[in-house]
């Protein structure tokens, strides 16, 4: 069965389109670090904290191939930087996976994630201009990873119900 796999920086809308597309679509919405957390019966920070950040990605790997392997169409969401370890850019392609990168441009990111960004360990201590530049790298080293899905549906400007339509045109 079909895996349809939602890929993108923190903030470019992967859960909430996910959820929105499986309202609409009827397939199940499975997010890999919630799916993590349950697995691990820890918080991701959690995880870091007590094994560190290679354990972490070794068991993201192992249940995003879990997932895949699974006999039911599923969206799944995955972490912001899944695709950037352990290989992971390779599963975004292959037979029964329809891979969407949801790109959005830094200023997009950096306007959606300056409004809650104690939620988001990466960035909470970070000054607007070191926020700005801290978004910048990261795309620019994650491009690569991200450019390898099959599609890529830009976010900028464009509402929730305008997102979910275009990948559902990508879906059709």
């Amino acid at each position: 069965m079909r895996k349809i796999i939602l890929l993108g920086y923190m903030g470019c809308g992967k859960s909430t389109i996910a959820k929105k597309l499986s309202k609409d679509s009827g397939i199940a919405f499975i997010d890999l670090d919630e799916y993590i957390e349950k697995k691990a019966n820890l918080s991701i920070n959690t995880i870091f904290e007590k094994h560190g950040e290679i354990y972490f990605r070794k068991l993201e790997h192992q249940l995003f191939v879990e997932l895949l392997h699974s006999p039911e169409e599923i969206i799944i969401g995955l972490g912001g930087g899944t695709p950037c370890y352990a290989n992971n850019h390779t599963l975004l392609i292959g037979e029964g996976v329809v891979s969407i990168y949801l790109k959005a441009s830094i200023d997009t990111l950096y306007d959606r994630l300056s409004s809650n960004k104690s939620k988001r360990p990466l960035i909470a201590n970070k000054s607007d201009v070191e926020m700005k530049e801290f978004i910048a790298m990261h795309l620019f080293e994650r491009s690569f990873y991200y450019n390898q899905a099959n599609y890529k549906v830009v976010v900028d400007n464009k509402t929730i119900d305008q997102v979910v339509l275009d990948v559902m045109c990508v879906l059709a």
